[in-house]
């Protein structure tokens, strides 16, 4: 009985007195006009009042109670919004504007409770129709909570003196190499250099064709992410297991044969490399995701329940992968969908999402005139709308891939880094060490990029 007796919020007095500051004080209409929308006001006469208001007002007309009643009149909705009497009663109903921004607040909030209401309706609907995937259902019910939770109203202008103030002291922060004010770093000295660090809300891509490394290379950035930040690298595997994962890890960081891993044929000593290297990544805050096919409102949900430290890097293995929240005309508009919204989670978070995305077949037929094989922008597949939204693109490269046997690809050899897209600094290739046993990228000094040059040369 007492469901059916409770009312919607809103507050009739608020309304009234946002409407009545702006009839006597028509300058305050700027002050409300980043906080409210004429569906946050309950009472449909309110409605049409602030609509007609905000009309005007982009319009730069004078807002009166003259005014407003012939604008009402002419689009023949005066009596909708209660007609002559009671627009010149809203104009009386305060005293002064000063107090405006309080008002809206007010209207605001009671209209967000309206909307959480109405979703927690439609969210019990959908699961009385059993209609769906459960993991679906929690994971759009989450994602609708969460969108109305970040629903922010646009912020004011900020002076470009608080704004320099701001730059002064980021700018002292990295002249004292304050730890963190530099972005993530890759934990690859040459890289970083041209990086400058993956800052907060970067969306990173890293592209190759398959079997070019791109998995590993993401891991060894996370894993050196971890140990360096102590913040928690949250890594979305749509590919491979967790457990062919952290194989990988292990091998990489304990320096183990990824074949001797496979067949248990390890030595004492490689055992004790395993050990060392279980106990250093177990300390760092590594999770996995394996769920196949996972969508952009499941990531969501899953990294909101990240506890612990802060979270510092999500991995993505990889975007092709990825499915769409909804359907589409085409793969190509859902990929354009995924990639936008990760750049979105991204910023949402305030942390960079490194992204591994495969590249087209185009580097295999292209002639030595028209570039080689190495990489390009125009390679990433399905969309171009990856380059556009991502804020640094790397492409990795290695001519031994294309020119040596599948046996002989087993020994170290110089690979590229492409740095083909970067908004915060250089664009350029950077040369390193690639040791596929141990599935590790390394930095190399100038002597071992000199020998692998020539090693190169040799083999050709």
């Amino acid at each position: 009985m007492d469901d059916l007796q409770r009312k919607l919020p809103y507050s009739q007095f608020a309304e009234q007195a946002v409407l009545g500051s702006v009839l006597i004080d028509p300058e305050s209409f700027s002050v409300i006009a980043t906080i409210l929308n004429e569906d946050d006001f309950y009472l449909s006469e309110h409605r049409e009042v602030y609509a007609a208001m905000k009309l005007m007002f982009n319009e730069s007309k004078k807002i009166d109670v003259v005014t407003l009643i012939n604008r009402l009149s002419e689009s023949g909705a005066c009596d909708k919004a209660g007609g002559v009497k009671y627009i010149k009663l809203l104009a009386e109903s305060v005293p002064t504007s000063s107090n405006i921004k309080d008002y809206a607040n007010i209207v605001r909030d009671k209209a967000v409770l309206r909307r959480l209401i109405n979703v927690c309706g439609d969210i019990s609907d959908i699961a009385y129709s059993e209609e769906g995937k459960v993991a679906d259902i929690v994971g759009s019910a989450e994602q609708r909570i969460y969108d109305l939770a970040n629903n922010k109203t646009g912020d004011d202008f900020r002076t470009i003196e608080e704004v320099l103030v701001n730059v002064v002291d980021h700018l002292e922060a990295l002249t004292n190499e304050k730890e963190g004010e530099k972005g993530l770093q890759t934990g690859y000295s040459a890289l970083d250099k041209v990086l400058i660090g993956m800052g907060p809300g970067d969306m990173v891509l890293v592209g190759a064709r398959p079997g070019m490394g791109k998995t590993s290379f993401t891991l060894n950035i996370a894993a050196n992410v971890a140990k360096s930040s102590g913040k928690a690298v949250c890594i979305f595997s749509l590919e491979m297991t967790a457990e062919q994962l952290a194989m990988r890890m292990l091998s990489s960081e304990g320096m183990v044969s990824n074949n001797a891993m496979r067949t248990g044929k390890l030595t004492e000593e490689e055992w004790d490399k395993l050990c060392y290297a279980t106990d250093k990544l177990g300390s760092c805050d590594i999770r996995i995701d394996d769920t196949a096919g996972i969508t952009i409102s499941q990531m969501r949900a899953k990294l909101r329940r990240v506890k612990g430290n802060e979270l510092g890097l999500i991995v993505i293995d990889y975007l092709q992968l990825m499915q769409g929240d909804k359907k589409y005309d085409s793969r190509t508009n859902e990929v354009s969908d995924i990639s936008r919204n990760l750049k979105l989670m991204a910023k949402d978070f305030g942390v960079p999402i490194l992204c591994c995305a495969q590249l087209s077949r185009n580097p295999e037929s292209r002639k030595n005139s028209e570039g080689g094989h190495r990489p390009m922008l125009s390679d990433l597949r399905e969309s171009g709308s990856i380059e556009q939204d991502a804020d640094m693109v790397m492409l990795l490269y290695s001519d031994e891939y294309y020119e040596l046997s599948k046996e002989e690809r087993n020994t170290t050899r110089l690979f590229e880094v492409i740095v083909a897209k970067n908004r915060h600094g250089e664009t350029r290739t950077v040369k390193m060490g690639w040791v596929p046993q141990y599935t590790k990228f390394v930095t190399l000094m100038p002597e071992d990029e000199e020998k692998l040059m020539q090693a190169r040369q040799n083999n050709g």
